[in-house]
């Protein structure tokens, strides 16, 4: 259990990197800059003869499709950036009005929206698909995918990934299974390259994919030090908020120098922030874990119902399956590229597929090494492959660990089931039984030691 802790007061001078750029709060501002270019990027490749593969966050075989020159296009992305900048009602509306559901996915409907739009988007043009790459991480991507095939007649390519059998079941090198799981994941690569070839008109080139799974290398060894950096007191950053910020590099920079570089740096700022004391904006209070995915149509005053209180996540579920299990630092064997992508592609997608459905252990793992005092649970509506296992998480977290835990019920894309006042009400209720609880543990150390 942690301490009450304050934001450290502000550095003299003025702390710059090496390029004498301004180095607290570089990561935001640069991430933000190189996103606006990523979708101007996207905006441009049909002028330029470029083809676009829609993928996921969860198994993007982002560092195979960039092989072939593909531009990466991630619906998730696409969604939630709508949903920030509050215009992603009319992108559902349309969708439910061509036919679809008020039960179906809102990132689902989002994405319809934004097709029947011919892919405007509040930050750009999304090109249409020239192919289709997707996992079975999530169960809605198969039936997600067949709406491209529809829409443009384009291939679309399953990659289906063995799961964990049971909690705590995960098989490694030496495990019968694992070699079979193994095989099984490089035989549909190879067959995946043959797609490739045949869609790009372009041969596979084995050096081009070590170039890109170098910088693959060096992201994922910088993603996991900025996991394991927000140990510091207090937290150099908020997962949910800054988080979501470095989840869109994760993602769309994936196997490119400027991400590599990127994320180097991030480290660099928050390593010299935490060696500094200097936390988020934000007074320190409590440090908190976050569980399922954001509420996105109001997500500044999410965020805010937390900090008000003094609420800093300092870590999040979301950033481990969100990022594709990048948060393990796995790192390829440049010698032997297929075969370490296979590898990497199971054992990293197996990450994130455990990082909904076995969370209780991974948050339970958390609670003394990042000083958790509560967890929150956020259930959506429109995810149940995230949310349906919450509340039986919540329950293992309550017998096994002493942290507080909320529960909270909205969406992460549809304002119709987002309440600001309920959530407002539950979030209050919490804090003011953190600090009842905090009072109860002062005074009882009180009587301890004058008893002793």
């Amino acid at each position: 259990m942690s301490t009450t802790s304050t934001r450290a007061p502000a550095v003299q001078g003025d702390p710059t990197s090496a390029s004498g750029a301004p180095l607290v709060g570089r990561g935001n501002k640069e991430g933000n800059r190189l996103f606006r270019e990523w979708f101007k990027e996207l905006t441009a490749a049909p002028e330029k003869g470029e083809q676009a593969a829609y993928v996921f966050v969860m198994g993007s075989m982002a560092e195979l499709l960039r092989v072939f020159d593909f531009h990466t296009i991630f619906p998730e992305v696409n969604g939630l950036q709508t949903a920030v900048r509050h215009v992603a009602d009319d992108y559902i509306a349309q969708a439910e009005d061509y036919g679809y559901s008020t039960d179906v996915c809102a990132y689902v409907k989002a994405d319809v929206g934004l097709q029947l739009r011919d892919g405007s988007h509040p930050m750009g043009t999304i090109p249409r698909p020239s192919l289709s790459v997707y996992t079975n991480a999530c169960n809605t991507y198969i039936k997600w995918a067949e709406i491209w095939e529809r829409l443009y007649h384009v291939p679309i390519f399953t990659l289906d990934v063995p799961g964990t059998r049971r909690a705590g079941g995960q098989t490694w090198h030496g495990n019968g299974d694992f070699a079979n799981d193994l095989g099984y994941v490089k035989g549909q690569i190879e067959e995946l390259i043959g797609v490739c070839e045949t869609v790009s008109g372009k041969r596979f080139d084995i050096d081009k994919l070590r170039d890109i799974m170098g910088y693959a290398n060096r992201m994922s060894r910088a993603w996991k030090k900025v996991i394991e950096l927000n140990k510091a007191v207090p937290a150099v950053y908020n997962a949910v908020t800054d988080g979501t910020v470095y989840l869109g590099m994760v993602n769309g920079f994936r196997g490119r120098e400027e991400g590599a570089r990127y994320f180097e740096e991030l480290v660099e700022e928050l390593e010299y922030k935490a060696a500094h004391h200097i936390g988020t904006p934000f007074e320190e209070k409590y440090r908190l874990v976050f569980a399922g995915v954001p509420c996105y149509p109001i997500f500044r005053r999410f965020g805010e119902m937390f900090s008000e209180w003094g609420g800093t996540f300092v870590g999040s579920t979301y950033l481990w399956f969100a990022s594709g299990g990048a948060n393990m630092g796995f790192e390829y064997d440049l010698d032997h590229p297929l075969e370490s992508l296979a590898e990497g592609t199971l054992v990293t997608v197996r990450d994130a597929m455990d990082a909904m459905f076995y969370s209780n252990t991974l948050l339970a793992d958390m609670v003394e090494p990042f000083g958790i005092d509560g967890v929150v649970y956020h259930p959506i509506k429109s995810c149940r492959t995230v949310s349906t296992g919450l509340a039986d998480s919540r329950r293992v977290i309550m017998e096994q660990t002493d942290a507080a835990t909320l529960f909270i019920e909205s969406d992460h894309m549809d304002k119709r089931a987002v309440s600001e006042a309920q959530l407002k009400n539950r979030i209050d209720a919490f804090f003011e039984g953190l600090a009842s609880r905090r009072q109860r543990k002062a005074a009882g150390a009180d009587q301890q030691g004058r008893e002793s």
